[in-house]
């Protein structure tokens, strides 16, 4: 593989400078204690590459030195006036004196080397650096699926991906005094207590993480990393799936919850379905029952109407008949010569009351009204012909209590007149 070829696949794939040295900065905690050990305060960067982190640490008052095999990227490091050199880590760790940095650091170089290799790194590392100095291993995290099954090998210098778990114990093993795992990377979206989907399970764990490790030394210089040591850091997988799992649970108990309601809204509605329906049922029924009193009342309606022309023929014949045989009984009364005995008592009723003359000329209204319905109707007679003077006798035909009704009139009629 070509120096030019893989420090173009780092400036494609690894990020730009501004961005690596943005993800370092995290580092910073474990650093700045450092410059109190020892004076000046020097560290190795093993596998320096572009030089971020060789940096970071100047402007931090570290004196940093870098050791590379890409002269590509060696040659972006001397462009910026960095302290490099063509060197394998583990034999520039040799010639190193012991005690001699306060830091030793190789930032995704473990898993281009042999684990043999990674021990003697440690084991050297272990040596060269002071009492409270610091190893700092960077590396892909496995844990996150995505990158232990794809990305990882997306890197053709790539030996093999190591779990966070061997790599702690390896410094663990070689005597330092205690290791911190430190997960880095990770979608600042998933912190928090966002819900996590199963996406984010497989590809959201930290996709690097690093081993932070420090040799025993005085006590001072132990607390002084106390806090950076406690804090914990990333997000790995069981803590994802977990919070996945709880979400789901939630999910899962809203889901009864929606589902017993909705069964619930289902009895009330099948309740009232079966109210309606038995409702609807009765006013069917009772429709039917008005229909049938309405076909009965109009069937009734129709014999009624006919009984009442019936009748109606039948009362005006019988009117028809006691208005005729009335009137006979009245011509026969009134054309009788001599009062009846009804007449006479009426009479002689009326004198003692005092009413005898408006009684005879009640008596004349209606003798005259009914002589004039019996009569035949006169023809009309022209405009211009005068209209006969009414006698001054009356008829012979008049019965006695006729005759003498209709000669009081007369005499009235005369008195208006002025005749005497």
């Amino acid at each position: 593989m070509s120096a030019l070829f893989y420090r173009a696949f780092e400036d494609k794939y690894r990020g730009s400078r501004e961005l690596i040295r943005s993800r370092l900065e995290i580092y910073i905690p474990f650093v700045q204690p450092l410059l109190d050990l020892k004076t000046p305060a020097s560290a190795l960067d093993i596998g320096c590459g572009r030089g971020e982190w060789l940096e970071l640490l100047s402007k931090l008052g570290l004196k940093g030195r870098g050791v590379d095999l890409d002269e590509g990227m060696l040659e972006a490091c001397r462009e910026r006036g960095l302290d490099v050199a063509c060197s394998e880590g583990l034999a520039t760790l040799r010639q190193t004196p012991s005690d001699s940095l306060v830091l030793v650091s190789a930032f995704h170089v473990v898993e281009h080397i042999r684990f043999e290799d990674l021990q003697a790194i440690v084991a050297e590392a272990l040596r060269v650096l002071v009492p409270g100095g610091l190893l700092i291993l960077e590396t892909p995290n496995p844990e996150n699926l995505e990158v232990g099954t794809s990305s990882f090998y997306l890197d053709p210098s790539h030996v093999k991906p190591l779990p966070s778990q061997l790599l702690a114990f390896v410094v663990e093993h070689a005597g330092f005094q205690r290791q911190k795992i430190l997960r880095l990377q990770e979608a600042a979206s998933l912190h928090g207590a966002a819900p996590v989907s199963l996406i984010s399970v497989l590809a959201g764990v930290s996709p690097d993480y690093a081993v932070v490790a420090q040799k025993n030394g005085e006590l001072a210089a132990l607390h002084a990393q106390d806090q950076a040591f406690s804090k914990e850091y990333g997000l790995s997988l069981p803590e994802l799936a977990r919070r996945h799992d709880q979400h789901h649970a939630v999910v899962q108990q809203q889901l009864s919850e929606a589902e017993a309601r909705a069964e619930s809204r289902e009895r009330q509605l099948r309740k009232l379905l079966s109210i309606v329906e038995a409702q609807a049922r009765r006013a069917r029924a009772t429709a039917a029952a008005l229909e049938a009193r309405i076909a009965i009342l109009e069937q009734q309606g129709v014999q009624t109407a006919d009984k009442l022309q019936e009748l109606d023929r039948r009362g005006f014949a019988v009117r028809s008949a006691g208005l005729r045989e009335r009137l006979v009984a009245i011509k026969a009364f009134l054309r009788h010569p001599r009062p009846g005995p009804i007449v006479r008592r009426i009479s002689k009723v009326a004198r003692k009351l005092g009413i005898h003359a408006p009684m005879r000329a009640v008596y004349l209204r209606m003798r005259s009204f009914a002589l004039a319905r019996m009569r035949p109707a006169a023809e009309p007679q022209p405009a211009h012909v005068p209209k006969a003077a009414p006698p001054d006798r009356p008829s012979d035909e008049l019965s006695d209590d006729a005759r003498s009704v209709w000669n009081q009139l007369n005499v009235h009629g005369k008195k208006k007149k002025g005749v005497n």
